[in-house]
């Protein structure tokens, strides 16, 4: 049986702090294996003899299975026991990363890649489910701030060391040295963490293709569906090209950039809780709202840029994720209290699938605005700025709609799943 998480008390239990732990080392290795592969990519190439197409394709590749995996799983997510769930999905990823540190060819890390995805893919969105059915709403964004933490630490733990071993070694190590590790981890959850299985008692649907419809069709899903696919926006449009636009138009030399990506993965470990404990405090939607305005004025600031210094550099660069962080955490805790208990797992699932796909669309849209001159200077960077501010005050009035719209009575989410 599920144990009994919510307490009245504002500070977590010990078990509360185990599985807050847990979770956050699950995502952390889930993302790290996703961005290990840029860093990678400049031994990956020429150790495998493949170009910049073939490459492309490989990234890209974890990224849509991934997306397809969310969708395929949606109808059976709300079926089994979350935690039975998470390390079955776990297992598979540990596997395929295992595989690509085995891969010697382009066809079988392209073949580890889609595998890794189509498990890893499905991984947050269980981890976001086993979040909202076991701790309240009242502590949902210090949970919340603890996770998304992970992004950071995988920028100053994570990359850092994948690129001293593949630097000492050869580019296979790092995911071989992540599988062990995450193997270890594994472990600890399935020996550690109890039971999450309280929403079987509720109705499901007949068979999974309805539950999937019913959670597809309902229109408040709808609108935090749509929400998810433009907060995830930003991030993959502006990222792929931070490193080119630091170093070709900022004039910030290569050997700099690792101080860039260090403070600011610091500063958003250490604000990452404290943009939780605030979205508890205050409210979620305000802190979404406060994020969203600092969001704003750092990415039209950074997109317009030109030659700055390194400590300037690191000032905007660090303050406009903190602005990034702080949407993200109060929206992930707000959405998570939006489905019903019988379907939030597919709804996780959905949302992660989205959320996937979304971003490999805005990563292309980004690089069909940005055009490189004969000089490498980036052009039009201005415009993505100004795509990612339209897309961010849009999701910042549907935010505003889903915290207004009540959510159905409990008789009406019943008889829907009938």
């Amino acid at each position: 049986m599920t144990p009994t998480l919510p307490s009245p008390s504002s500070t977590f239990t010990g078990y509360q702090k185990l599985v807050v732990g847990m979770l956050a080392f699950l995502q952390f290795a889930v993302i790290l294996d996703f961005m290990l592969m840029a860093p990678l990519g400049a031994l990956i190439m020429p150790a495998l003899s493949v170009d910049p197409r073939q490459f492309g394709l490989i990234v890209s590749g974890y990224a849509f299975s991934a997306g397809a995996a969310g969708l395929l799983t949606a109808g059976f997510a709300d079926r089994f026991d979350r935690k039975k769930l998470l390390l079955f999905f776990y297992g598979g990823f540990v596997l395929g990363t295992a595989w690509c540190g085995l891969a010697t060819s382009f066809e079988s890390l392209l073949a580890a890649r889609i595998v890794t995805g189509l498990f890893g893919g499905v991984i947050g969105s269980v981890v976001l489910a086993i979040s909202a059915d076991l701790f309240p709403p009242s502590m949902r964004g210090r949970v919340m701030g603890i996770i998304q933490t992970a992004f950071a630490a995988s920028q100053v733990l994570g990359i850092p060391v994948g690129l001293y071993l593949s630097n000492h070694w050869n580019w296979q190590v790092p995911f071989l040295a992540m599988a062990a590790l995450g193997a270890v981890g594994g472990l600890v959850v399935a020996w550690k963490m109890k039971p999450v299985a309280d929403h079987l008692k509720e109705p499901q649907s007949r068979s999974p293709w309805v539950h999937l419809r019913h959670t597809l069709t309902e229109p408040r899903y709808l609108v935090a569906f749509a929400t998810t696919a433009l907060v995830a926006t930003g991030g993959f449009m502006l990222m792929p090209f931070s490193s080119a636009f630091a170093v070709n138009n900022l004039g910030i030399g290569m050997h700099s950039l690792p101080t860039v990506y260090l403070i600011t993965g610091l500063c958003t470990i250490g604000f990452g809780p404290l943009i939780g404990r605030a979205a508890d405090a205050v409210g979620k939607f305000k802190v979404f709202a406060a994020g969203t305005a600092v969001t704003l004025v750092m990415v039209l600031l950074y997109t317009h840029l030109g030659p700055i210094s390194l400590p300037m550099l690191v000032l905007v660069n660090a303050v406009m994720f903190v602005g990034i962080f702080s949407r993200v955490i109060p929206f992930q805790a707000m959405v998570a209290g939006i489905p019903t208990t019988a379907q939030r797992g597919a709804f996780t699932a959905i949302s992660a699938s989205i959320q996937q796909l979304s971003g490999g669309i805005a990563s292309v849209i980004a690089g069909h605005i940005v055009v490189q001159g004969a000089d490498g200077r980036l052009q039009h960077f201005d415009v993505v700025g100004y795509v990612v501010v339209a897309a961010s005050l849009v999701a910042l009035g549907l935010v505003w709609l889903l915290q207004k719209t009540p959510a159905a009575p409990a008789a009406q989410e019943v008889q829907a799943l009938r």
